[in-house]
């Protein structure tokens, strides 16, 4: 059976379509309708049915979406794609296609991908994090997106920075109304907002690294301390649901000594006298919420 993925994004939609074995049988992208509900439902729908006919049949539907469907109302919230939320946007896409579909945010999509064919194939448990603008993840459990029933699971990124020092307290302001959630510290703004207020230096996180790699000290240490928080972040994780694979994705999964640095550190934190999760790269990185969309056919 084919699969068919669709990545609803604020600047693209997507679509990939995969074979039993996960082999790349189609990919194509149109933008997305900027402000326009009916014209965003349009587009995905002409997007799928001139998949179809190149394909010359019929495959199952998922969607990665920038929100999550809310079980209370049935209808999407938390898009950033505001001219979403609020809408009946499954509801509204099944009647035009005809068909059942199946949904879920960017976070599960990711997680699910890596989880099933990506660098955590095989894994019994694993968690997706994406660390970019922002910072999202997902639970995968036995190839299954775990949902939850607020539909929030693996929304680390909103709850507060562990064990804060001092100077860490109460923390910057986080578009969700609270103070001194992760997102603020580990997204790529939040490095660059903590190094401007250590040096008065206003640079990207890009930058940042780069300046550490040319050797720069106050850079270094703005990377050794988003370490630090990263590992303590990742360790609550761990001591709540505790992962066989961590994988990371978004911008930020792109600087390579996370991967040896963060692990070293989180022991520290984790309620164990050894840590065997890994912690690892994407395999699939930016398309893996495609082919997440994609596996949610994979499994009951």
């Amino acid at each position: 059976m084919i699969r068919l993925g669709i990545d609803l994004g604020g600047t693209k939609i997507e679509i990939i379509a995969l074979d039993a074995s996960g082999q790349e049988r189609l990919r194509k992208r149109v933008d997305t309708p900027q402000d326009d509900y009916p014209g965003t439902l349009q587009a995905i729908s002409d997007l799928l049915k001139h998949a179809e006919r190149e394909l010359g049949e019929q495959g199952s539907v998922g969607i990665c979406t920038p929100g999550a469907i809310s079980p209370a109302t049935g209808l999407l919230k938390n898009s950033n794609s505001v001219c979403l939320n609020g809408q009946p946007f499954k509801q509204d896409l099944e009647n035009s296609l005809g068909r059942e579909i199946r949904i879920t945010n960017d976070a599960n999509c990711f997680a699910l991908s890596e989880a099933t064919d990506g660098a955590a194939a095989g894994a019994e448990v694993v968690f997706g994090v994406i660390v970019g603008t922002g910072t999202g993840g997902g639970v995968v459990i036995r190839g299954r997106v775990l949902t939850g029933p607020n539909a929030i699971a693996g929304e680390w990124g909103h709850n507060p920075l562990p064990w804060p020092r001092d100077d860490e307290r109460p923390g910057p302001d986080c578009y969700c109304g609270k103070q001194g959630c992760i997102e603020t510290f580990l997204s790529g703004p939040g490095m660059s907002r903590d190094h401007l207020a250590v040096t008065q230096q206003g640079l990207s996180s890009h930058d940042i690294v780069e300046a550490a790699a040319k050797g720069d000290q106050s850079a270094e240490h703005t990377l050794q301390r988003y370490e630090d928080r990263m590992a303590r972040s990742l360790a609550h994780v761990l001591n709540i649901l505790d992962p066989d694979v961590i994988v990371l994705g978004g911008g930020m999964s792109n600087l390579q000594r996370l991967y040896g640095r963060v692990p070293r550190l989180w022991g520290q934190y984790v309620f164990s006298d050894h840590v065997d999760t890994r912690l690892v790269p994407p395999r699939y990185g930016d398309s893996s919420g495609v082919r997440g969309a994609a596996w949610l056919w994979n499994s009951p």
